[in-house]
């Protein structure tokens, strides 16, 4: 378009050229020119530190990593140092044949100059000083059958013997040792072989050869077990056990721990036969606070009065320390006061204002949400309704919901058919027995009728004595109904005689397990009233770890006295004097209930069937106590299915009341048998502390099609009343096949229904509607765990000394 003057008009359909995108900012040097040279603190140190040049980066590595080296080395001198208690050795045996008595002879006499501390009490412990070393060593014997003392000895050692049989090397209860030791946590530890020169030289290679094959299936990438047959074996030993690396288990971090060394019972004046116990040995870990609380292991948590120091009974030097302790003595006795109490003195005493309390379980109101407080003369009346007893003569096998809707009558009460009608007490609760399960009652019948039929010639009297027919019906049921759940999971017929709304009546469907919501707090237990929560678990237990960094009291390598009040008088009678006894410190709130989770995975040698909410023995961590727990699965999301069998495809959580325990913490799980056996059952960690993880268990009804359509189909078998179809009619329907539905109308009045489906249904496909309810474990906590009369019986075999059957 051309302009009168001879100019032009750009038109609409013009090019646009797109503008230079400086990014509405100002640039770098506008920024230095308005800034004239200032330069905040945070860009001139990232400067700083971005601007290093190569040198100075490599002296910072440099710095860095000898920091790391000399904190290395400052720890591994400084144990069994001055500084620091001495060197704790467990000897464990492997083999049933070989005894830990003759190597402790050894260690006790590796050196002339060796200077010996004899424990009265324990007839296994005792403590050495080597001059030539430069260090000091507490070792300790333990029985290979006693697994109680062999985990609470590997708890706090430092290093762990472990003597192989020269030609065996392990047997079963060996083995299941290690399993449990490498469960729990394995520290540092040393191989020996004592008896190995009695072995010909012809056998010695095929000896050595079986325990190096051994070893590298066991402990890969370790030196070769050493010989422990006279005074220089056992030097070399002792050398390597200080030399090596060491391991830093996760349960003795930032706590105090201490091996008792010698214990005392005051009986005091408090009723009820209580007294104050006085633990004597050396503090390890982190410093011993005196208004903290403490844990025995094996009986539970207590407080401390008093800390007293003494003089050490193995001192670096014994020389000058022993004549000092002679000029002190002289002087005493001149005095006329006595060596009673020389070197003791108070190093701290609890203060009430500060000491933590005992007190693990919240104070439950009863009353807590009521609105309205009842009335005196309704008060009587509930007490009355209690007392009052009320009997019925109803038919047999009525419940006790059936049973109140019975009008009493003349003609029942006059009744003389004794077999058909006996009486109902209105205060024993009857418990719902869902279809396909059967009554103790009627088994035990059947078991009595078939072993009337069978004659006595068709029996093995001698086999029987040994068999228990209990047990083995109780086991063969356990399996089939483990075989069961794994054919049908969590599938239940619906009760003909009962209606389905009722007996489901505390289930609910979801539309989706992962992504439907389900309120934490709704409808708890009144367990829940007696537990504590954390508000924010993971910054509580780093306030908690950073103050315990800080905490003052005895420190670690202090030979002490710790002084336990109200302690009953029969607390320690079935400890066995060659058990160790050990001590643990506890961090803010680990001594108050919550529920515990631990994941775990069963053990590969336990096959038998483990039900939910069976009796079980758990050490975890510290503690050892007995629970029923409940089983759900480890998988990601808000909300874990329940599983009513242990399984060992994948590993599981167990849920229980209990004391908080911070991870990480391992896990062992026990099952008590019948003859008095502990079997291993499962092995974990410690998981959160969680009040708030929804475990619900699932049930799913089952139907079958009657009548198929293109896109509808008839279902019968899920329901038997036209009022459960229509109370579940907004649930919805799935097929093992993979089709979604829903159920459209009820058609007739015995359990017929019409429901559409995503497709064409397959005459032998089954349709699912899955319903969850949420559980929650018993309370079954008792921290009492008796030691087991045996653990794993030993085969008796020969010593490793006699060498005619070694050839």
């Amino acid at each position: 378009m051309a302009l009168p003057d001879g100019g032009h008009r750009p038109g609409s359909l013009k090019q646009q050229n797109k503008s230079h995108k400086h990014g509405k900012h100002r640039s770098k040097g506008d920024i230095d020119r308005m800034n004239c040279g200032r330069v905040e603190v945070k860009t001139l140190t990232k400067r700083i530190k971005k601007e290093l040049r190569k040198n100075d980066r490599r002296h910072r590595a440099k710095t860095i990593r000898r920091n790391k080296r000399d904190a290395v080395l400052m720890e591994k001198r400084n144990l069994g140092g001055r500084d620091s208690p001495p060197h704790l050795i467990a000897v464990i045996p492997l083999h049933g044949a070989v005894s830990c008595l003759p190597s402790l002879a050894l260690l006790r006499t590796c050196q002339p100059e060796v200077v010996l501390s004899e424990n009265l009490q324990h007839p296994h412990f005792f403590g050495l000083f080597l001059p030539r070393l430069k260090q000091r060593f507490s070792v300790i014997g333990l029985d290979g059958s006693d697994l109680h003392a062999i985990l609470d000895a590997a708890k706090v050692a430092d290093t762990l013997l472990l003597l192989l049989h020269p030609l065996e090397v392990c047997d079963a209860t060996g083995e299941r040792t290690l399993s449990c030791l490498f469960a729990q946590g394995l520290p540092s530890y040393v191989l020996a072989t004592p008896g190995a020169s009695a072995i010909p030289l012809k056998r010695r290679s095929e000896a050595r050869r079986n325990i190096t094959r051994h070893m590298d299936r066991r402990f890969p990438g370790t030196r070769s077990p050493l010989n422990l047959d006279s005074e220089m074996d056992a030097v070399l030993l002792l050398r390597q056990a200080w030399e090596q690396r060491r391991r830093c288990l996760s349960l003795r971090r930032a706590r105090p721990y201490l091996l008792a060394h010698h214990t005392e019972f005051q009986s005091g004046a408090e009723p009820g036969g209580l007294g104050t116990l006085c633990i004597t040995g050396y503090v390890r870990g982190s410093p011993m606070d005196v208004n903290g609380l403490i844990h025995i292991t094996g009986y539970g948590d207590f407080q401390l009065n008093q800390i007293d120091a003494l003089d050490d009974p193995l001192p670096f030097n014994p020389q000058i320390i022993r004549k000092c302790e002679d000029i002190a003595v002289s002087a005493m006795e001149e005095s006329g006061k006595g060596s009673h109490g020389s070197g003791k003195r108070v190093v701290a005493t609890a203060n009430p204002a500060l000491q933590a309390s005992l007190i693990s379980e919240a104070v439950p109101d009863p009353m807590d949400g009521e609105q309205t407080w009842p009335t005196e003369e309704e008060m009587k009346e509930a007490d009355a309704l209690k007392t009052k007893k009320t009997r019925k003569r109803v038919p047999k096998g009525t419940s006790e919901y059936q049973a109140a809707w019975i009008i009493d009558s003349e003609e029942s009460e006059c009744s003389d058919d004794e077999n058909s009608l006996y009486d109902v007490d209105d205060h024993v609760a009857v418990e719902a027995v869902s279809q396909g399960e059967e009554s103790d009652d009627g088994i035990s019948e059947a078991t009595d009728d078939i072993m009337m039929s069978v004659g006595e010639s068709a029996r093995d009297d001698n086999y029987d004595e040994d068999l228990d027919m209990e047990a083995e019906r109780c086991a063969l049921e356990a399996y089939r109904a483990e075989r069961l759940e794994e054919m049908f999971p969590d599938e239940m017929d619906t009760p003909m005689d009962l209606s389905a709304r009722v007996r489901f009546q505390k289930y609910r469907g979801l539309q989706s397990f992962r992504t439907s919501p389900w309120d934490p707090k709704e409808n708890l237990p009144m367990e829940y009233a007696r537990i504590f929560q954390f508000r924010d678990f993971f910054a509580s237990r780093k306030r908690v770890l950073r103050s315990q960094a800080e905490a003052e009291g005895a420190l670690p390598g202090w030979y002490v006295t710790i002084h336990i009040p109200n302690v009953p008088s029969d607390l320690l009678e079935d400890h066995s004097a060659k058990s160790p006894l050990v001590i643990f410190g506890l961090l803010p709130h680990e001594q108050k209930m919550s529920v515990m989770h631990v994941a775990v995975r069963k053990h590969p040698e336990f096959t038998e069937p483990l039900r939910s909410k069976e009796e079980l023995i758990f050490h975890v961590a510290w503690r050892r106590f007995r629970a029923c727990p409940i089983l759900s699965q480890h998988t990601p999301g808000d909300k874990y299915k329940y599983e009513r069998f242990f399984r060992s495809e994948a590993p599981m959580v167990m849920s229980v009341y209990a004391p908080i325990m911070y991870p990480p913490g391992s896990v062992l799980v026990f099952q008590n048998k019948a003859d008095g056996v502990q079997e291993l059952v499962a092995t974990g960690s410690i998981l959160r502390p969680d009040p708030d993880r929804i475990v619900a268990k699932r049930v799913v009804l089952s139907g079958h099609p009657y009548k198929i359509h293109p896109k509808t189909a008839v279902i019968r078998y899920m329901f038997f009343h036209r009022e459960d179809i229509l109370w579940f009619k907004p649930i919805e329907l799935r097929t093992k096949w993979g089709r979604r539905g829903h159920i459209k109308e009820p058609l007739g009045t015995h359990g017929h229904m019409k429901c559409v489906f995503s497709g064409s249904l397959k005459s032998q496909d089954t349709v699912l509607m899955n319903l969850y309810k949420r559980v929650f474990p018993k309370w079954t906590y008792d921290p009492h765990v008796p030691t087991p009369a045996v653990w794993y019986p030993r085969e008796k075999v020969a010593a490793p000394e006699a060498v005619e059957g070694m050839k």
